[in-house]
């Protein structure tokens, strides 16, 4: 049987704005649970995809077109959360913020200098307790309709900024999982290594389970772990 036709950019970013239609259900484990309260505060991340321009994936045979990207960026290591992580542009919502649209987009161009007039909201997720940091994060999914040039814009934030093909984050070579110990009960969530590069945490759930949610996925390895340095 001849392998199925990769998921063109454009049916991507229809399939994506689908995504954010219907919802998304998470899948959290126990370990992610928090109690809300007046401590909680709540956040917005900006999922981009694109089209790269001159680089694609590594994949010989990806699940989806070569030049798809998603935009990530490498927390700085002296951070008091999440320190060193790849993750999403993003952060809290300011008073100012007209919901958590205005807040990932105002975030992305402080963090990066992204310029939202060529960025096209696909919608928003469900959102997603971070108990580490005592955040709920919204995921705003968007199609980067003209990229503009990005680069980490605050050191003491943000040290790279890069697109990773997302055909080579789906690639089962490239997949593997965490573990995580809390009161006694480990748990394991998912985790991508491309080129040295390690996506995992909550960055990668989010990923994880939007490509399954998607039917982008391919079969992969759990067992495989890999350490974070932290």
């Amino acid at each position: 049987m001849s392998p199925a036709p990769a998921v063109s950019s454009a049916d991507a970013r229809a399939e994506l704005a689908a995504l954010c239609a219907r919802g998304i259900d998470w899948r959290l484990d126990p370990s992610r649970t928090i109690t809300l309260g007046s401590a909680t505060r709540p956040a917005a991340v900006l999922v981009l995809f694109g089209r790269l321009d001159a680089t694609s994936a590594d994949t010989a045979r990806p699940a989806v077109a070569a030049d798809l990207d998603v935009l990530l960026q490498r927390r700085a290591g002296t951070l008091g959360h999440h320190a060193g992580q790849v993750a999403f542009p993003g952060g809290r919502l300011e008073p100012t913020d007209d919901g958590p649209v205005a807040a990932a987009l105002r975030e992305a161009g402080e963090e990066v200098g992204l310029d939202a007039a060529g960025v096209e909201v696909l919608g928003t997720l469900g959102s997603l307790p971070v108990p580490v940091s005592n955040h709920l994060v919204t995921p705003v999914p968007a199609w980067w309709t003209t990229p503009s040039r990005v680069a980490a814009v605050d050191h003491a934030e943000t040290v790279d900024v890069f697109r990773l093909p997302v055909a080579d984050l789906l690639d089962p070579a490239n997949r593997a999982s965490v573990a995580h110990t809390r009161a006694g009960v480990t748990f394991r969530t998912p985790a991508f290594v491309v080129d040295g590069v390690l996506v995992w945490g909550f960055t990668a759930i989010v990923l994880s389970r939007m490509f399954d949610a998607l039917g982008w996925a391919v079969p992969w390895d759990d067992r495989r772990l890999v350490t974070p340095e932290v």
